[in-house]
């Protein structure tokens, strides 16, 4: 969605098509990196936990990571493996924010009542809620508010 290149990155309905780290090199300047989900793929429990291995892995030791993206489904209430995950996020101090995604399959009260849900959840244990953005792959819903964010983030870099 972000590139506008439906075939970039394989998709699927049904959780667990990513099973590499995939690395996007956009615009000769900055890489995009797709990892595994952590929670919901339909594979077997052995699968799953060498998902796990190899993401928690890739954020321990990535020392040129800038900034990493919580992908959550906004259609369901705060999710233990979600929540789980960005605390283990936080405690390992890697940066980053959260995207709802599937903006598209509920209504704008529903999305509210969701991402409100996550904020109350995180607000229990955590000082603010980290930035987050509401998209949609479909409709393209929070594309430009994410590319702005990056690109901001690339021009302070950049500065340094």
């Amino acid at each position: 969605m972000l590139m506008q290149r439906k075939s970039l990155a394989k998709t699927s309905g049904r959780p667990g098509k990513t099973q590499l780290i995939n690395h996007f090199l956009i615009n000769k300047n900055w890489y995009l990196v797709d990892l595994p989900g952590y929670g919901y793929a339909r594979v077997s429990k052995s699968a799953k936990k060498v998902f796990q291995k190899f993401i928690t892995k890739y954020f321990e030791k990535r020392e040129q990571l800038v900034l990493a993206f919580v992908l959550i489904d906004c259609r369901h209430e705060p999710q233990p493996v979600d929540l789980e995950f960005m605390a283990w996020m936080g405690e390992q101090q890697v940066p980053f924010s959260i995207i709802f995604t599937k903006a598209d399959k509920l209504k704008p009260n529903a999305i509210q009542r969701n991402v409100d849900a996550y904020r109350l959840k995180m607000l229990e244990t955590w000082e603010e809620m980290p930035l987050h953005f509401v998209t949609s792959a479909s409709k393209s819903t929070g594309r430009d508010e994410v590319l702005d964010y990056i690109s901001s983030i690339n021009e302070e870099l950049n500065a340094s």
